[in-house]
C-alpha cells in the first residue's frame, strides 16, 4: 500500500514509518523540518510541508491509500489549535484527492474515569485541542479510526489490547511501537472504521 503519513518525525511518527517500511509499504512522510527524518529507504518519500495547509497536503498526498496522522502537541501545557487546524486541513484534503482511509492518534484521557479528569484538566488545553479534533474526524464522512492510547512509553514491544468505545481495563501505558502497530494494522485488515478504539498494553 501507499501510505501518508503526518507527524512522521515524532516518536511515534518514526515508528509508523519505521514499521510501515518494514511491512514493505511504501510511504510518503510530510514534515515540517526534513533534517529531522534519518530514515533512508528506496520506498520512502520525504516531503517538506506545512499540516495546516490543505492544498499542500491535497497536492501531497493524491494516489495514497490511506493518511496516518501521528501529531502531537509541541508544547502541551500551552494552548494551541494545531491538531484542530491540521484535522480540518487533513480531511479536506482527503475528501478533494479521494483517499478516504485516516486513523489518526487522539488521547485515553477523553474516556470517562477520575483519572482521566485529572489528565484532562491539567493538561486542558491540549485535551480541548484534541477534542476538537476528534469532533472534525468524525463529522468529515471519510473512513476515520481514532485511536486513544493512554501514556506513551519507549518500550520495545509491538503488542496491545484494543477495546472499541472504551480503554482497556487496567491499560496505563503503551508503547510507542505498539501505537505504531495497531494503527497499521487497522488500515491493513480494514477494521474499526467510523469508531474511537481505545489501546493499552
Amino acid at each position: 500500500m501507499k501510505l501518508f503519513v503526518i507527524g512522521a518525525t515524532g516518536r511515534t511518527g518514526r515508528e509508523i514509518v519505521q514499521q510501515a517500511l518494514e511491512k514493505g509499504h511504501y510511504v510518503t512522510a510530510f514534515v515540517r523540518s526534513p533534517e529531522g527524518s534519518s530514515l533512508t529507504n528506496e520506498r520512502l518519500t520525504v516531503l517538506k510541508g506545512n499540516v495546516v495547509d490543505e492544498n499542500q497536503l491535497f497536492e501531497a498526498m493524491q494516489k495514497h491509500d490511506a493518511v496516518l496522522s501521528a501529531l502531537g502537541p509541541r508544547k502541551v501545557f500551552k494552548p494551541s489549535s494545531l491538531l484542530h487546524d491540521s484535522a480540518l486541513a487533513t480531511t479536506r484534503a482527503m475528501s478533494r484527492s479521494g483517499v478516504r482511509r485516516l486513523v489518526i492518534l487522539s488521547a485515553a484521557a477523553h474516556f470517562p474515569g477520575i483519572p482521566n479528569r485529572i489528565v484532562s484538566f491539567v493538561l486542558r488545553g491540549h485535551m480541548r485541542d484534541s477534542r476538537a479534533m476528534e469532533a472534525i474526524v468524525q463529522a468529515s464522512g471519510l473512513d476515520w479510526t481514532i485511536a486513544r492510547p493512554p501514556r506513551l512509553t519507549e518500550e520495545n514491544y509491538t503488542s496491545y489490547r484494543s477495546r472499541e468505545g472504551a480503554a482497556p481495563k487496567m491499560g496505563f501505558t503503551l508503547a510507542r511501537k505498539a501505537v505504531a502497530a495497531f494503527m497499521l494494522d487497522a488500515i491493513e485488515q480494514q477494521k474499526h472504521f467510523h469508531k474511537i478504539v481505545g489501546i493499552a498494553k
